[in-house]
């Protein structure tokens, strides 16, 4: 579990920090093994723990940096430099130069730390999109930080007290969103952020904003060989002088890297891919369908029931705050194939979906957007109070569709993308015990939707609604899930698809290319349409879930760890007893894969807890 981590507290003594500084290193190595540097000084230490290529630290005059991740100089003097002398090297002579404004200059996958003893500052900052996380902690006399939450608890000043409010978070986005973490002292930087802490005080904001040209418009030639060479560039710069391989799910993103990987090698690339023995899971056909027509050197691997009951105690401990999204199994076994393979870096297709428009509820959102089209007065006046008048359970197909799509177009944005909230459908004092709900405040997740919603500058709803996700569908969920599943592995991971570069050419896209209609991605597959196979172009979205509710039903070893966890739940005091009762006996039977979801998420809850408890005595 490569990372960083470090402090500035006044008073320590080198050899004290050297001290502290190996039990909070402990966390970001116990997975991979991977070499850690330390620099441990009167007053500060920091670390970081990678393999030579992704750990990058330096200190001179009571001035240190230290870079986790792959980072580049947009200016090729300073890149020129930084070969030459260290990228850690030419970020400190920078930053005393230009300070923040240095960040601007960089590219790439990385979190970086700035310690200045002489003036007891401390500056932290992670990547435009937030591919690795970075949390920290403000004690009396300075601060704390780590990209671990575990390493910043082998600090003896860390506050390890669990936040009820970040359980609450959990259960209702499956994961705890930024800049909240699951402990009450600790939060986490938000993509682009940079947080500055100088005399007790701490000061974050961006140093990138997005920025959207929803009025441009170039010819589509132009625009797909700019495109074609910028995947090319990105995966190229990326997957240099290593043994590289994809995963490939048979969606347009993975078979997009994995067909560009083979092209610029000139070999045919690895790829892996996970399969179900489930109806309705499985999409081993398409991960075909795109190896045999790259020609690549393809992997496959059937997750079993039994594997997910082996694996569930290794995903609950290396995620060091609960984490609810079941496909970081399947990423595991991908993951744990490429490692076995011997290779050094694994290509990621995340966050296509979310920079072109390929998330189906994209297209459910502009249907029912359309309501708002219609004369205000008409609206409010007319239609609104005659269909939501009529009963849910008319007996009408026709009046009971039009009744729903009113009920939910009349929901604002981006509240509208809740009305399924698995949370929200059972109901807030059905699942949590009163004692429970009287420390937390419910309308957290609606006020933080709200907020980062209404921050994001576009006119367009697709792009409002891709910028949104570019936080909670990537940064918080999407990413940590597989880079964590392949720390896991001991394998890297990168995400060429998310380059600043491409970030960048997909905000210059008119919104039109990017949800045209109904038709998802229409740009991107406009573009790769003669590369990629036409059956992968047309397929519908799916992706590596796992059927964990289904699988429930048949296989007694994992009904059993299941039931067995949430009767431990049982004592926590945080769900209700009833409910969880109700959860196993009835719901279940009545819809495994939807209410499997709820099983799963309170099952990794208390395996979390378990491990927190474990790792904490």
């Amino acid at each position: 579990m490569s990372g960083i981590c470090g402090w500035l507290v006044a008073g320590s003594t080198a050899t004290e920090n050297q001290q502290i500084s190996e039990r909070m290193r402990n966390p970001l190595i116990r997975f991979d093994g991977s070499p850690a540097q330390t620099i441990a000084k009167n007053n500060f230490a920091l670390t970081v723990a990678a393999k030579p290529s992704h750990a990058h630290l330096h200190e001179a005059n009571g001035l240190a940096v230290g870079v986790w991740g792959r980072i580049t100089f947009r200016d090729k003097t300073l890149q020129d430099r930084a070969q030459a002398k260290g990228i850690a090297v030419v970020l400190a002579e920078q930053w005393r130069q230009n300070r923040e404004k240095i960040f601007s200059e960089v590219t790439g996958e990385f979190v970086c730390s700035i310690v200045d003893s002489d003036l007891q500052e401390v500056v932290l900052t992670t990547d435009p999109l937030g591919t690795r996380t970075l949390y920290y902690q403000v004690l009396n006399q300075g601060i704390l930080f780590g990209t671990s939450t575990d390493a910043l608890l082998g600090h003896p000043q860390a506050n390890s007290q669990i936040d009820p409010q970040g359980l609450f978070n959990y259960l209702y986005f499956h994961m705890i969103p930024g800049p909240g973490t699951i402990y009450q002292a600790q939060n986490r930087l938000l993509p682009g952020e940079f947080l500055h802490f100088q005399a007790g005080r701490v000061e974050r904001k961006r140093y990138t904003h997005v920025k959207f040209d929803e009025d441009l418009n170039r010819p589509f030639p132009d625009l797909k060989q700019e495109f074609l060479s910028l995947l090319k560039e990105s995966i190229r710069e990326v997957t240099q002088h290593q043994r590289v391989g994809a995963f490939l799910s048979g969606g347009t993103d993975s078979s997009t890297v994995a067909g560009i990987l083979t092209e610029i090698s000139g070999v045919p690339a690895k790829t892996y891919s996970i399969g179900f023995e489930a109806t309705g899971y499985d999409e081993m056909h398409y991960a075909r369908i795109a190896a045999r027509h790259f020609s690549t050197d393809h992997h496959e691997y059937y997750v079993t029931p039994d594997d997910v009951v082996a694996t569930i105690p290794k995903i609950a401990a290396i995620f060091d705050q609960p984490f609810g999204n079941a496909s970081a199994i399947p990423a595991y076994y991908c993951a744990r194939m490429a490692k076995a393979d011997g290779l050094d870096l694994l290509l990621g297709g995340d966050g296509g979906d979310e920079l072109f428009g390929g998330n189906e509820r994209y297209a459910k959102q502009h249907i029912f957007s359309l309501y708002e089209k219609i004369p205000a007065s008409l609206r409010n006046k007319l239609l609104s109070p005659l269909l939501l008048s009529i009963p849910p359970d008319i007996g009408l197909s026709l009046a009971r569709k039009a009744r729903s799509y009113v009920a939910q177009a009349t929901v604002p944005m981006p509240h509208r993308m809740e009305t399924y909230n698995l949370l929200m459908r059972y109901g807030f004092e059905t699942v949590f015990s009163p004692e429970f709900l009287a420390q937390i405040n419910p309308q957290q997740p609606a006020t933080m939707l709200e907020q980062t919603y209404h921050e994001i500058e576009a006119r367009s709803l697709i792009n409002r609604m891709l910028a949104f996700d570019w936080k909670f569908t990537l940064a918080d969920n999407d990413l940590p899930k597989v880079v964590q599943a392949c720390q896991l592995a001991g394998m890297e991971v990168a995400f060429p698809l998310i380059s600043d570069q491409i970030t960048a050419f997909s905000c210059k896209l008119r919104p039109q290319q990017k949800l045209k209609g109904t038709q998802l991605r229409y740009f991107f597959k406009q573009a790769l349409r003669g590369f990629l196979p036409d059956e992968i172009i047309a397929k519908q979205k799916h992706g590596f879930g796992l059927p964990f509710g289904v699988w429930l039903q048949s296989h007694k070893p994992l009904r059993e760890i299941a039931a067995d966890s949430l009767s431990d739940l049982k004592s926590r005091h945080i769900v209700r007893p009833d409910f969880i009762d109700q959860l196993l006996d009835q719901h279940l039977q009545e819809h495994a894969s939807y209410h499997g979801t709820m099983v799963w998420l309170l099952m990794m809850m208390e395996y979390w807890h378990k491990q927190h408890l474990s790792r904490s005595n």
